[in-house]
Parts: C-alpha cells; sequence; structure tokens
C-alpha cells in the first residue's frame, strides 16, 4: 500500500514534490501517526537534492496517534501528538515514542508542529549553560531557531541581544523579548557570554571576538553559505577559557518538547508560525525560506481528502 508524501525529486523545483511512498513499518517502539501538519526548516530544504530520489523527506510533523506503540511506551491511539522523526512529511509517519510529546488541549495542531527541531534546538543550547543575568547573543534570531531563542533566553531571566540581517527582519523581536536588537552585530560594544550562532562564515569569526573570558559560543546553524576563517592565534583567550563548538542533539526529544508545548499552551512561548498553506504549496513555501521572505517558521497543512 502506499500513500501521499512530501519526496525528494532532483528535478523538481527546490528538489520536492507531492508524490507517492510505502506505508511506514514501525518497530515495537514506534508509534504510527496521521500527520495533519508538518513544518520546513531552512536547512531541510536547501539539502533536499542531496537525499536519495523517492525519499521521504522532513522530520517535524504533529497529528494523531492511529497505532500505538508495540512494546506499550508511548501515547494512545487517538491522542494529539507532535512528533520528531525521519520521514514526517506523509500522511502517516513511524516515530520513535522517546521522540513525542502530547500536545495540550489548547494548542493548535498546526502551531505544535512548528516546534520540534527548532525548539528543542534552541531550548537544549540555551540549558547547556546558566543564563540568568548573562548577555546572551543570539544571530540569525528571524529564523525559526533564532524566534525560539530570543524567547527562551528572556524566560531564563538573560540579557538578550538579537542580531538580524537587515532592518526588515527586526520586526516583532523586541517584543518577543529581545533587550536590543542589531543588524548584523552593529552596535554590540560590551563582551557577551553566550553567543547562540545561526550564520556562520565572517560574522561568526566577528562573533568570536565579542565573546567573554569564560564565555561559549554554540554554532547551530550556517546560514551564511560561506567559510569562516581565523587569523592565527585569534583563538587564543588569556584567562578563563573560551569555547566554541556545535550542538546539534536531538536525541529522545520528547520531554523537552512537552516542556515547550507547556509553554504555548501557558501563553508563554509563541510558535512563530509566519507562513502557513496547504503542502500542495511546498515549492511556495520551500522558496519563500530560502529567500528569508519568511520571519520565523512555515507550516504546512495536508489535505487528508485525496481527491483535495
Amino acid at each position: 500500500m502506499h500513500m501521499r508524501a512530501l519526496v525528494v525529486d532532483p528535478g523538481a523545483p527546490g528538489s520536492l514534490r507531492l508524490g507517492t511512498a510505502a506505508e511506514p513499518h514501525p518497530s515495537p517502539g514506534q508509534a504510527v501517526i496521521e500527520v495533519r501538519h508538518v513544518s520546513l526548516n531552512r536547512g531541510e530544504v536547501a539539502f533536499a537534492g542531496s537525499r536519495p530520489p523517492g525519499t521521504v523527506h522532513g522530520y517535524d510533523a504533529a497529528g494523531v496517534v492511529v497505532q500505538a506503540a508495540q512494546d506499550g511506551t508511548g501515547p494512545a491511539a487517538g491522542v494529539r501528538v507532535a512528533a520528531f522523526g525521519a520521514g514526517a512529511w506523509a500522511e502517516r509517519m513511524a516515530v520513535d515514542t522517546t521522540a513525542v510529546a502530547e500536545v495540550p488541549e489548547q494548542v493548535d495542531l498546526a502551531d505544535a508542529a512548528a516546534l520540534p527541531m527548532a525548539g528543542v534546538t534552541a531550548l537544549r543550547t540555551l540549558r547547556s549553560r546558566p543564563i540568568l543575568g548573562r548577555r546572551v547573543l543570539v544571530t540569525g534570531a528571524a529564523g525559526g531557531v533564532g524566534r525560539y531563542a530570543v524567547q527562551l533566553a528572556a524566560l531564563g531571566g538573560a540579557h538578550v541581544i538579537a542580531s538580524v540581517g537587515s532592518a526588515e527582519r527586526a520586526d516583532g523581536l523586541a517584543a518577543l523579548g529581545a533587550h536590543e536588537v542589531v543588524v548584523g552585530l552593529e552596535g554590540v560594544d560590551r563582551p557577551v557570554d553566550l553567543i547562540l550562532d545561526n550564520v556562520g562564515g565572517p560574522q561568526l569569526v566577528a562573533a568570536w571576538d565579542l565573546l567573554a573570558p569564560g564565555g561559549s559560543l554554540r554554532n547551530i546553524g550556517w546560514a551564511s553559505g560561506e567559510p569562516a576563517v581565523f587569523a592565527p592565534y585569534s583563538l587564543l583567550s588569556l584567562g578563563p577559557p573560551k569555547t566554541m563548538s556545535t550542538f546539534g542533539d536531538v536525541r529522545d526529544v520528547g520531554p523537552d518538547l512537552a516542556t515547550l508545548l507547556d509553554l504555548v499552551a501557558a501563553g508563554r512561548l509563541s510558535p512563530e508560525v509566519d507562513w502557513r498553506g496547504s503542502w500542495q504549496r511546498v515549492t511556495e513555501a520551500a522558496q519563500a525560506l530560502l529567500d528569508r521572505r519568511i520571519a520565523g517558521k512555515a507550516v504546512l497543512d495536508l489535505d487528508l481528502d485525496p481527491a483535495a
């Protein structure tokens, strides 16, 4: 049997098209979800063409459990959930029960679909060190991860500096909790304690120079597509060591996803869905992401009626 899915097609615009794929075959520790909404992440779109043709793409989804896990773990059939797992952009997905969370009744499933990859990345990166009273710089702050990071850092008691690529991309960030909003790094004239870098390239090099002794830079994206070239000895820091690392741990995300959903339900975290439409418009949504015309997240609604 087959189902409809967004599959990789190098010949299609954006390397994605609405096609068909085989039904998922869950392992004992996986639930099967009838997917209602999916969200796109810019990196997924940018690198779709590098995956084998016919691959069901994507990781973020929300829907209803139609088959509980055979091993008895996870939610029962009929429960609304958000999920993170490979092959999410399809009518049905099999996902580890450690990577799902029940969606509170106050939260729309479309908003829930926007959370998994971007929200968990922001949450786990910020939680990697104390931020209360610290200066936190978020680069690429207008994107999906960036807008969540600004909100969560503010909730954690940090002084938040949001860096964007242009003045037009600054809209709404102060309302989300940013104490300062800057274009590039212009105007950041005091050291910062933690940097969440979504940009890479020359801006990462410049951001390193702003890091206080004992501070940490976490590279979690590379939107610039440009190399980062450090001058000789520029990484040398006297005093408490400065550190730079990647941060992309997305194992067993269920509890953290539940935390994010609870924050949304309480009105303390905005899902920041800036674009929403039918999954038949995937090419339009993907191009808008690549062109940076979306501030926050893009969500696609599945047309469950095959005749739609």
